[in-house]
């Protein structure tokens, strides 16, 4: 008897364990999220009908506009890959998403299982108004690039295989282990967030080469057929091939009793447009066509999903027939244009634009109109072009505008910085020249954002633990101090009398490496037994700026044989006495037939360092501002790449070493020496009794030094100006429009 107890005993605790675990997995399709039923048992929320999406709700179809935000994957410190992000900060950052208006998360990829446990738990709670997510999912870009060839069995056969993945991941019913440093998410995947799933995109940009590759290999390709999507008559071969890539999503999401949505991803570079006025010829090579696929049998629809930002490429800038139509201020507006122009080929169809936007930064690596260049944007700026290329994208009837970002990401990289910092260390360093870093709209700012304010006022400096009295003896200066932190060498300086940048000005030359000028205008006179390899100069608005020794200038040994006009021989020579402004590459030097026409080499000037307020709370707040000086007290923050640094969590800087397979040789420093002086009516202030021609001993300056970082990375998370901009405009919209037709200029 006692036996039988107890083996019912060990039966009915087996029987919970199992009942707990199914009701685990099962428990957000508990949730009532409402959606029709196909005849087959099939669910389905969201489809697309015409060039609408729509949404099932209140018992009806509902005509539904993707008011969405793009996600990534870390947060500073971290690399993509790496568990980093928490389930309790997704779900504060949902409450903040929705908060700001929007009600799709789009992902590029499969991302760690945090985060969907996060997000069916948040929408657990918001049963009312859930927030639905998009997911992405990233194509083997690299090897595809590499070998040029889709069909390759070896891509082909990743390529289904992470499809498959990334829909057991989002159904809760996989463990995925990726290879170490892939970069890509793993773990156990065992919450279902298939209820909350408004649409797959298959795939990331494509590689026109690599395109036009797989079309020349298979042109006599067969048509794909597939259960659920087939290609139209006149497809290309990749077109094909995509296709079968997005049957073959199709046929693995089905099994979990869902249908949803289908679309791939695709961006200006292959829309199936014709960009005349495009300099570059690869620009527009080939197209990848949404129209040349269809849903053979897939309820739940397809759209057509694009990356459309107004600065890339340069035919928003160039092309006069890109400039036909007028925005709401009267501008000829090529990104408006371009819209309408896009949308009028695919005229049986949903399309969404899935990403968009422009980044708060220093750096600038495309030149748009309207002054939408990617990059050189303070917070402010930003969020007022998001909000006016939002109000474009909605105002065009699309079904969709998917706001590229939500977080900023420091490990990402930029073309005209990447030769200049260092790969594996990215993540651990706010680089603000590297705007392809800074496009969110939640900021995360560098470890002293709240400790110190760049207002002129030394308060905040006085509660400072970490901080270094600099033992300069230096005529109008009686102290200075130095401090750090992920993105910024700070500096505060007590003057001798209240600063007046219209007839004074204050330098600050800096040395990092044996070498570089000793002499110069700047000096007006004074000699320096050491060189500087850059310098600041603080006066009025129009002249505060960094300069770069000029055979320190990386920007000209980069490109000396890439565009860039003849340097003059003097300015290679080490101690030529000539600051350089410190500039960064916006296009290349372009030449027949390479491109279709000759187009000059482009950059910009980073170094221009505007005075301002850097406290958020002020009304007057400037997220670039630099420097500030009120009465006797200067506060600047001097960005780390400005002063040379590749890596300041390692103390690496650019040496003098000529480049080599494009990337300059970096040495390890012990610190930053400064050398600062005052010139008032175009004279140096000297100590008494010296005279102007006396050699400074740079050397003898203290040095700044601090301890390299890594496993500690200090950050702080704070919405940035442009997040309430945005919820403003995204608040206004409640659903799609039909546009009214609109004249040419």
């Amino acid at each position: 008897m006692r036996k039988w107890v107890k083996l019912v005993i060990k039966i009915g605790f087996l029987v919970a364990i199992v009942a707990g675990a199914f009701y685990y997995w099962l428990r957000p399709l508990l949730v009532r999220i409402e959606s029709t039923t196909l005849a087959s048992g099939i669910h389905v929320k969201f489809r697309t009908e015409g060039t609408n999406v729509e949404e099932y709700t209140n018992q009806a179809w509902q005509p539904y506009f993707a008011k969405g935000i793009n996600m990534g994957a870390t947060i500073p410190g971290h690399f993509p890959g790496e568990l980093a992000i928490s389930q309790d900060e997704y779900e504060r950052w949902f409450g903040m998403i929705q908060d700001m208006g929007a009600n799709v998360i789009r992902v590029y990829t499969i991302m760690m299982p945090e985060f969907y446990e996060a997000l069916a738990k948040y929408n657990m709670k918001h049963q009312k108004d859930p927030l639905f997510f998009l997911q992405g999912i990233w194509s083997p870009e690299e090897q595809l690039i590499e070998g040029q060839d889709a069909f390759d069995p070896k891509i082909k056969s990743k390529f289904e295989q992470e499809i498959k993945d990334a829909v057991a991941a989002v159904y809760g019913k996989t463990t995925l282990m990726p290879e170490p440093h892939s970069g890509k998410a793993g773990g156990v995947y065992k919450y279902n967030a298939g209820p909350y799933l408004m649409g797959w995109i298959v795939g990331t940009e494509w590689d026109p080469k690599m395109v036009k590759g797989t079309n020349d290999l298979h042109a006599d390709t067969p048509d794909y057929a597939g259960k659920y999507f087939r290609n139209k008559p006149g497809a290309n071969a990749f077109e094909k091939w995509l296709a079968l890539m997005v049957d073959t999503a199709a046929q693995t999401e089905i099994q979990y009793g869902w249908q949803h949505p289908m679309a791939f991803a695709n961006w200006v570079t292959t829309d199936p447009i014709a960009h005349p006025g495009e300099p570059l010829v690869e620009e527009d090579l080939v197209s990848v066509d949404p129209t040349h696929i269809e849903a053979a049998d897939w309820e739940a629809g397809y759209f057509a999903s694009y990356h459309v930002y107004p600065y890339y490429p340069d035919f928003f800038a160039f092309d006069k027939s890109f400039q036909e139509m007028k925005n709401s201020k009267g501008e000829p507006d090529s990104y408006l244009t371009y819209l309408n122009k896009l949308k009028a080929a695919h005229p049986t169809m949903p399309v969404m634009v899935t990403e968009y936007g422009v980044p708060a930064s220093l750096g600038v690596a495309h030149l748009g109109t309207l002054g939408r260049d990617q990059g050189g944007h303070s917070e402010q700026q930003q969020g007022e072009i998001d909000a006016d290329l939002l109000q474009e994208i909605h105002g065009s009837g699309y079904a969709g505008a998917i706001l590229f970002t939500w977080q900023d990401e420091w490990f990402k990289k930029t073309w005209n910085t990447q030769r200049y910092d260092e790969a594996d260390r990215r993540a651990y360093w706010y680089n603000t020249l590297t705007n392809e870093s800074f496009f969110g709209v939640l900021g995360m700012f560098p470890g002293k954002d709240e400790a110190i304010h760049i207002d002129g006022d030394a308060a905040d400096w006085n509660k400072l633990k970490d901080k270094k009295k600099l033992d300069v003896q230096a005529p109008g200066f009686e102290e200075i101090w130095a401090t750090h932190d992920e993105g910024y060498l700070y500096v505060m300086a007590k003057l001798s009398e209240p600063f007046d940048p219209s007839q004074e000005s204050i330098y600050f030359g800096a040395d990092t490496l044996p070498g570089g000028n000793r002499h110069g205008p700047e000096l007006h006179g004074m000699t320096l037994d050491e060189g500087l390899e850059t310098l600041i100069q603080l006066s009025d608005d129009d002249k505060s700026r960094m300069t770069i020794a000029s055979n320190y200038d990386i920007h000209a040994r980069l490109y000396e044989r890439s565009g860039l006009p003849d340097i003059d021989p003097k300015e290679e020579q080490d101690d030529s006495g000539i600051f350089k402004p410190w500039k960064l590459a916006v296009n290349y030097l372009l030449e027949y037939p390479d491109s279709r026409v000759n187009h000059p080499f482009g950059d910009v000037d980073v170094g221009i360092l505007e005075r301002g307020f850097s406290d958020p709370a002020r009304p007057d707040y400037n997220s670039k501002a630099m420097w500030q000086v009120q009465g006797q007290v200067l506060e600047m923050r001097i960005p780390w790449m400005l002063l040379g640094f590749s890596d300041p969590s390692s103390l690496s800087v650019i040496n003098y070493m000529p480049q080599s397979k494009n990337k300059f040789e970096v040495t390890h420093v012990k610190g930053v020496r400064f050398v600062p002086w005052m010139v008032k009516n175009d004279q140096v202030a000297l100590q008494e009794g010296s005279a102007a021609a006396q050699q400074v001993a740079v050397s003898a300056m203290p040095l700044y030094t601090w301890q390299g970082w890594e496993d500690k990375v200090n950050y702080v998370e704070r919405p940035k100006q442009s997040y309430y901009i945005m919820k403003e405009a995204l608040q206004k919209i409640q659903g799609p429009v039909t546009p009214t037709p609109q004249s040419g200029s």
